[in-house]
């Protein structure tokens, strides 16, 4: 089996907080070999249209996979989270994937018993940064939260502290 190690999939929120806070997708190329978008995420970005904020960000990002059909949904995950997170747990379940970016509370508690790692914006810049990736933490907070992504003041603390 191939290395999964460098390979997420990733839902709608992370992409567009992740364009908020950098102003690119790059954070995500430095991190992973293989950054995974299902069909679902895709047209969740795409729905504002062309003036909708990240997509021309997403569409410029030519080295994600972002796969190219919709999924038939398992009901359970159908039933408890939009078609967005949902696409990402199945995606990561059918490709072996063990790593899902979700910000979101019940996706990530719905992937977490599905037996998958999760991570989220924060923790994909905490990663980078820890690696060697120049990021001010403060600066991309500010950002995210400029483009009207809430976080917690729980997550800022943690961000701002490691």
């Amino acid at each position: 089996m191939p290395d999964q190690t460098k390979v997420v999939v990733i839902n709608t929120t992370p992409l567009i907080a992740l364009t908020a806070a950098t102003g690119n997708l790059d954070v995500l190329r430095y991190l992973y070999s293989r950054v995974v978008v299902p069909y679902e995420v895709a047209k969740e970005i795409r729905a504002g249209g062309r003036d909708s904020f990240g997509i021309e960000v997403f569409e410029q990002a030519s080295w994600l996979e972002v796969r190219p059909e919709p999924l038939e949904l398992m009901p359970y995950l159908q039933n408890t989270l939009d078609s967005g997170e949902a696409s990402v747990i199945q995606t990561a379940l059918q490709l072996g994937i063990t790593l899902v970016c979700i910000d979101e509370l019940l996706g990530r508690r719905t992937a977490r018993l599905s037996n998958l790692n999760v991570t989220g914006a924060i923790g994909v810049l905490l990663k980078a940064k820890s690696t060697g990736y120049s990021i001010s933490m403060p600066d991309a907070i500010s950002r995210m939260r400029e483009h009207g992504i809430w976080l917690s003041q729980t997550v800022i603390n943690f961000a701002l502290t490691h």
